[in-house]
């Protein structure tokens, strides 16, 4: 079971949360890497349904509009994305994508920085005003209460170097808003496969499942007892599903953070299985990568998260179309 904390006592009283925190991100045998945060502001669960119902509207555009929101020359990084991302050897299909930086719609960097990393700093590509608002409002909220968390760890001593002044000098944070088509129950990792996040911290909504009834989308139960987020925890080789509840935040461990902590806070492989379990509810879902900058080293071998994050990209994406 995912490790459970107050969000009012991340802020009031970080330091004692040190166990339950090395209980879920660090790296012992049986550890999720991931932790629920409770207590949230009032104003999320509003945040969140606002935004996901904009992921279902966006996947329902017609093809030629959502075209004009690809942008190949960032690695389908910014803007929308489906069927380009290769996940088990294949293109992913399962799901669409749009991707943005949630606090910033131009980072402020150097014309040489920008052309040597689009993927980070290409301008932020909006389908319309209210879906730009909807995307920033939850954003800047996750981030608050991610940076929260991070200002926990270092106060707590999980890691060797400080997590929170990275984040918070960053301008390389993207989130991923994500609609996964409707489709029946496969079981696997048919949906998003196998993984381990780049990222420092992965912050992650609880899904909203969508059905169409009388020309509207009405929110409905998962249709699937399997779909969902599944997780492989430290040292085991059988998955376990972890169920985040609609008025939490999950948090997980990113493979920077891997790297950056020299092991102590683990990321662990997981996957969404099942599509939707039905041929007309899909799946609504949104991930904010909380991130380093790209000149930040983050490896004993001094290994940049920019080199660190070409590697990935190079893993996960086939050369652009």
């Amino acid at each position: 079971m995912a490790v459970r904390i107050s969000y009012n006592a991340l802020r009031a009283d970080p330091a004692s949360l040190k166990d339950a925190l090395q209980a879920g991100l660090g790296s012992q045998p049986g550890a999720l890497g991931i932790v629920l945060i409770e207590d949230l502001p009032d104003s999320y669960p509003a945040l969140r349904t606002r935004l996901l119902r904009h992921a279902a509207a966006l996947a329902a555009l017609p093809e030629p509009a959502k075209r004009r929101l690809e942008s190949p020359e960032t690695t389908y990084s910014f803007g929308w994305s489906h069927g380009k991302e290769v996940m088990n050897g294949r293109p992913d299909t399962a799901k669409g994508s749009f991707y943005a930086n949630p606090l910033t719609d131009r980072a402020c960097v150097s014309a040489p920085k920008r052309a040597r990393y689009p993927e980070y700093f290409a301008d932020n590509i909006w389908p319309d005003a209210a879906f730009a608002a909807a995307f920033k409002a939850l954003g800047a909220l996750v981030a608050h209460v991610g940076i929260a968390l991070a200002d926990a760890c270092d106060a707590t001593g999980l890691a060797p170097r400080p997590i929170a002044p990275l984040i918070k000098a960053s301008q390389c944070h993207k989130a991923r808003l994500l609609h996964y088509f409707p489709a029946p129950a496969r079981g696997g990792d048919d949906a998003c496969g196998t993984h381990i996040d780049h990222s420092l911290l992965t912050a992650l909504c609880s899904a909203l499942y969508l059905q169409p009834r009388g020309g509207e989308l009405v929110p409905v139960p998962p249709p699937s007892a399997d779909a969902g987020l599944w997780i492989y925890p430290r040292g085991s080789a059988h998955a376990v599903k972890v169920q985040i509840p609609a008025d939490c935040l999950a948090f997980q461990t990113g493979e920077a953070l891997q790297v950056l902590s020299e092991g102590r806070l683990a990321a662990t492989p997981h996957y969404v299985s099942g599509g939707t379990g039905s041929t007309d509810v899909s799946r609504e879902t949104f991930a904010f990568f909380l991130q380093p900058d790209v000149d930040d080293v983050i490896s004993a071998q001094g290994e940049t998260f920019g080199q660190f994050t070409k590697r990935v990209l190079a893993r996960h994406y086939s050369a652009p179309a």
